[in-house]
């Protein structure tokens, strides 16, 4: 599932206000089959929040997998990170995986956590600020999936005594969210802004469908919740009249394209409004909310050379249910 992230135009564009830029985008979804929206709209403060439960959910093992790996291997990656880094994340979330990294971490200068609900992520970098006093927290509310710039490195004195390199890290295995072509744009971005440094890249692996369909239909109810939430906020930000009851939760594994999707299916024959317009759904028609790739060890590895890195160690959890990688920028 997606980390959070707010659009932030280039230097110099014209600005789009967050909520003209999500009724545009739902206005583009509505009016075109089959329908799409991205999965950066579940995101408000209570999509936030779901997503943290969901994180909890005993069915969704890509979190404590991962959370796994980085306690089994935090030495051997601080090693490579090594003294004074300057850790960037990338759809920070509750900052909860990069605390292992910072305990592990040999005085690190800077952390700029990056994140599209600002709420949220000025509420956890306080937090975080309380836990690790002599770390400057330094967030920054931006979407990753477009063109941005980064903080200047705090100074390059480090650096010359063999530390100081800027280390991005993205967890969570965001990058399944992307569909292939955007997942190799993200990947070269992310090699110009780490541009000398490194990237640690966390990338959910093929396995069982049952373990992948359960992962994302918890018994709970909470991805459903989380789901539904997309129009909660359409209707209570954007003015929209979807009878969220009226549309269920439906996410699956595509097995051809190594993805589960997640949809919301119309139950009946309906009628929707946003902005004067109206949108009709048939039974059974969806809007289609998010992909989840899942990967291949070499495949990643492949798709980060065609990035411009240099694939580095690779950690595993014992089932090979999910990966660490690190993935070397150029210089």
């Amino acid at each position: 599932m997606l980390s959070t992230a707010l659009h932030l135009e280039p230097a110099g564009a014209d600005r789009e206000s967050p909520a003209a830029g999500f009724a545009n985008d739902l206005a583009a979804a509505l009016g075109h089959k089959p329908r799409r929206i991205s999965p950066k709209y579940f995101y408000d403060a209570a999509g936030s929040t779901l997503f943290d439960r969901i994180c909890e959910l005993p069915e969704y093992y890509p979190t404590r997998t991962e959370l796994g790996i980085l306690r089994a291997h935090a030495p051997a990656i601080a090693k490579r990170i090594g003294p004074h880094a300057d850790i960037v994340e990338f759809g920070a979330g509750s900052l909860t995986k990069v605390r292992l990294l910072l305990e592990a971490l040999e005085q690190p200068a800077r952390y700029v956590p990056i994140d599209i609900s600002g709420e949220h992520l000025h509420s956890a970098a306080a937090e975080l600020r309380r836990e690790f006093s002599g770390l400057r927290v330094q967030p920054l509310v931006a979407d990753y999936t477009q063109d941005f710039a980064l903080p200047p490195l705090l100074t390059d004195g480090a650096k010359r005594e063999g530390g100081g390199q800027r280390v991005g890290f993205f967890p969570g295995s965001t990058i399944g969210n992307f569909s292939p072509h955007e997942a190799l744009a993200f990947l070269r971005r992310a090699a110009r802004v780490l541009q000398g440094g490194a990237l640690l890249l966390g990338a959910d692996l093929v396995k069982d469908p049952a373990i992948l369909h359960a992962a994302y239909n918890d018994a709970a109810g909470v991805t459903a919740a989380f789901n539904s939430n997309l129009l909660v906020r359409a209707n209570a930000e954007l003015g929209t009249d979807f009878d969220v009851a009226q549309f269920a939760h439906s996410a699956f594994y595509n097995a051809p394209l190594q993805r589960i999707e997640m949809h919301l299916q119309s139950r009946c024959s309906q009628q929707v409004s946003l902005q004067g317009a109206r949108y009709g759904f048939e039974a059974g028609e969806t809007l289609h909310t998010e992909n989840s790739y899942k990967f291949t060890l070499d495949g990643l590895r492949a798709l980060a050379t065609q990035a411009g890195f240099t694939p580095g160690p690779v950690w595993t959890d014992t089932q090979q249910y999910f990966s660490l990688h690190w993935l070397q920028a150029p210089d």
